[in-house]
């Protein structure tokens, strides 16, 4: 039977589907750059995903949950990667899933193509140029049903609406958008969602133990417990850049990074700046402990080709021993690895700069050192910008040895924004970005 006669486009590769969980390798591999000088960065192996549809592998997880994938195949994985512990395996994790912009009436609306997709975990190994999925983990309710990745709170989150950005959707208060990983010594799952914002704790098999949102957030009818422990000036984070990065340290803390300058006092002060935060979260307290100003690089040195700051965001943070963080800053084009330090004469928590009404707000102010503001300290690591065969948004760092990084990237699912991205039969235009895993090894050990 022909691609055409079931529905689905034609694929470039030849991809296989296991039961119950959809696992597959992928074809196509680059082997390591060559020319580039040993004082330089370079990368050292490409890995690509194959095409694994999107629905086999939901419903594989949690049967029923996909009725039509409309031609997307699984993607979104590379919101991060964490190691297992097993060379060449990572622990990933989606989105929310399949979603996009569509004008209408000159509004823009946020599209969920697969409603019923269900964030997971999953794991994956590198071999030579292939990605292969071992496993995977639906995040559930408490009761074992989807979370699902839809909107949560009418009012303050996009309103969700069908492939087309006809047809409106229901919001869902389980609804996660899912970003970093990490996995504690028990064998749980600390995961940052962007809605929120929050951090979410998550059992080895995949259900919401707890979800920490920020204080005041009110939300309701969630089939999992939610805990105001965040502070409530996270309740100002731009729509769709809540948290992306989550490291831990070595001790069991969690650092949680806010992606983009919160909207304070309001969007176009939010829009303008280039100071966000990162937080220091202790699982033993279940309590925020520390909170840290970071300054971004201008947009035109993190990405030479770009003039708006709005587009700066920090995807990942990794630990990399005692309280030091490498800390991502990119475009959707670009991104600089910084080293920094968390100093405790640098927590700002509970200050001025958390109350709402300050002003001007810390994300208000062009010189925040000059003003009495503890900035992170940070030191230039690598400029992926100027790494060849860098593939565009990288949200997921890991350190694989002192000298070499994994990076993933997140493809969206391959899925464009505009009426363009389905044909006429509402199946996907696959924008050809593959899911790929590049290491990188660095000049220097870290």
């Amino acid at each position: 039977m022909s691609p055409r006669s079931t529905g689905r486009r034609p694929v470039r590769r030849t991809a296989a589907a296991g039961v119950p969980l959809a696992l597959v390798a992928a074809l196509g591999a680059a082997g390591p750059a060559t020319g580039a000088p040993a004082d330089e960065a370079r990368v050292v192996r490409t890995a690509t995903l194959g095409d694994i549809p999107l629905g086999a592998f939901s419903n594989g997880l949690l049967p029923g949950t996909v009725d039509d994938d409309r031609g997307v195949d699984l993607g979104g994985i590379g919101s991060d990667i964490f190691p297992t512990g097993r060379k060449g395996e990572f622990w990933t994790v989606t989105d929310r899933g399949p979603n996009g912009q569509i004008k209408v009436a000159g509004t823009k609306r946020r599209t969920f193509p697969v409603p019923g997709f269900d964030p997971a975990i999953v794991r994956i190994r590198v071999c030579g140029g292939t990605v292969k999925v071992l496993d995977a983990i639906p995040i559930t309710t408490s009761s074992g049903r989807a979370v699902t990745g839809l909107s949560n709170q009418r009012g303050r989150d996009e309103a969700p609406y069908d492939y087309d950005a006809l047809t409106a959707l229901p919001y869902d208060p389980n609804g996660l958008d899912t970003e970093g990983i990490v996995r504690a010594k028990d064998g749980t799952f600390w995961l940052v969602d962007e809605y929120g914002p929050s951090l979410v704790h998550v059992s080895a098999r995949g259900k919401v133990l707890t979800r920490y949102v920020p204080e005041g957030l009110n939300l309701t009818g969630a089939g999992y417990p939610v805990v105001e422990a965040l502070p409530s000036v996270l309740l100002h984070r731009k729509t769709n850049r809540g948290f992306e990065g989550l490291a831990q340290l070595p001790g069991g803390d969690l650092v949680l990074a806010v992606q983009s300058p919160l909207s304070l006092p309001d969007t176009d002060a939010g829009e303008a700046s280039r100071n966000t935060r990162l937080l220091r979260f202790s699982p033993g307290k279940k309590a925020v402990t520390a909170e840290y100003a970071y300054r971004f690089d201008p947009v035109d040195v993190v990405d030479p080709g770009e003039d708006d700051t709005s587009e700066l965001k920090i995807s990942s943070v990794v630990a990399v021993g005692g309280d030091r963080l490498l800390v991502e800053e990119r475009t959707d084009k670009a991104a600089r690895l910084h080293l920094v330090r968390l100093d405790r004469s640098s927590d700002i928590l509970g200050g001025s700069w958390d109350d709402a009404t300050t002003s001007p707000s810390l994300e208000q102010l062009d010189d925040p050192a000059a003003s009495g503001v503890p900035v992170l300290a940070k030191k230039l690591v690598v400029d992926l910008g100027t790494v060849a065969g860098v593939p565009g948004k990288i949200e997921g760092v890991a350190r694989v040895d002192h000298d070499t990084l994994a990076l993933i990237n997140d493809n969206d699912f391959g899925m464009t924004d505009g009426t363009g991205a389905f044909d006429a039969d509402g199946r996907l235009v696959d924008s050809g970005v593959e899911t790929t895993v590049t290491y990188v090894r660095l000049p220097h050990r870290l």
